[in-house]
């Protein structure tokens, strides 16, 4: 993991314990929640952008896949929390070798173009069984995780769930990341005929990192379904696989970008309703301001600007 990186989570860590100490309000631990969800598809992610180069436009279908499966089992099926987690991260698995399988044979754009038409027909799915999705209508009467009989519900305690998952996902990310997988990821990023040379298998490990990135969205659905209690299509639209995209992006293609992005596209739009019928103008304004001044993202351009101000002192 390095260093580096274990002293940086140890701070995070202390930081994100204390947080509902000194910030009591409901309404910005609800914020701090949906950071956590987001920001655990957006590692994922990263993990398939920013360090194996592969562009997916239809990372919202896992997300909906582990909301709906997660949903319809408990309150249709009357499986435990627990059981509904895990079927639907294994139905977004079937769903990925199927998917990864032979629209990971393509590269760029087109490579894009075929997750994005994945990510469409779940959502056309989502939207036609009424019977068991609620259609259009949505999907209500969702339960709150419950532990030992005890509902994991309210700001606090909601709080430290995700983020807790979110903590421990993000030490997988890390160890992933400097282990020889990770390497081997950087390596096919860098160049994808180099590392055949090398002898890495480059097609398996494309469908082995589109699969666990396919594994942290369906936790974030399912996480996101128990908390709001009520889903509906829209959710999982394409919008919201552009969003995830841009989180990565905006953040800088890492794990922490990851993180950092999920956070501000997820506070951005709270503070942006002060502008009214001009919101959506002055967030893409801010987005394109991020892009052309911080081309690698803001963690890293942050960190490029700290260092630059440390030379000039």
């Amino acid at each position: 993991m390095g260093k580096n990186n274990f002293r940086t989570l140890i701070i995070f860590t202390i930081c994100l314990g204390v947080f509902p100490i000194f910030i009591q309000s409901d309404y910005f631990l609800s914020i701090m929640i949906f950071i956590g969800i987001n920001a655990i598809a957006a590692m994922g992610l990263s993990l398939l952008m920013g360090y194996a180069g592969q562009i997916s436009l239809g990372h919202a279908a896992f997300f909906g896949i582990g909301a709906y499966c997660s949903s319809v089992l408990t309150v249709k099926f009357g499986f435990s929390i627990f059981a509904a987690f895990i079927c639907g991260v294994f139905l977004s698995v079937v769903m990925a070798v199927a998917i990864a399988v032979p629209t990971l044979k393509l590269k760029g754009h087109y490579l894009a173009v075929a997750t994005l038409g994945f990510g469409e027909i779940i959502y056309i799915i989502f939207n036609e069984l009424l019977d068991i999705t609620g259609g259009p209508s949505g999907f209500s009467g969702i339960p709150h995780i419950t532990f030992f009989g005890h509902a994991v519900e309210g700001g606090i305690k909601y709080f430290y769930l995700v983020w807790a998952i979110a903590i421990l996902l993000l030490i997988f990310s890390l160890n992933v990341i400097y282990s020889r997988i990770g390497r081997a990821l950087r390596a096919v990023h860098g160049s994808h005929v180099a590392t055949e040379a090398m002898g890495v298998n480059v097609s398996w490990l494309k469908v082995q990192v589109f699969i666990l990135s396919a594994v942290y969205a369906s936790i974030g659905g399912s996480l996101y379904a128990h908390f709001v209690t009520f889903i509906s299509p829209p959710t999982f639209s394409l919008f919201a696989s552009i969003l995830l995209l841009i989180m990565v992006v905006i953040g800088g293609s890492n794990i922490w970008g990851a993180l950092l992005g999920a956070g501000i596209l997820t506070i951005l739009p709270q503070y942006l309703t002060a502008f009214k019928d001009f919101d959506i103008l002055v967030y893409g304004v801010i987005l394109m301001a991020i892009l052309l001044f911080m081309p690698e993202g803001l963690l890293n351009g942050l960190t490029s600007l700290v260092k630059w101000l440390r030379e000039k002192r």
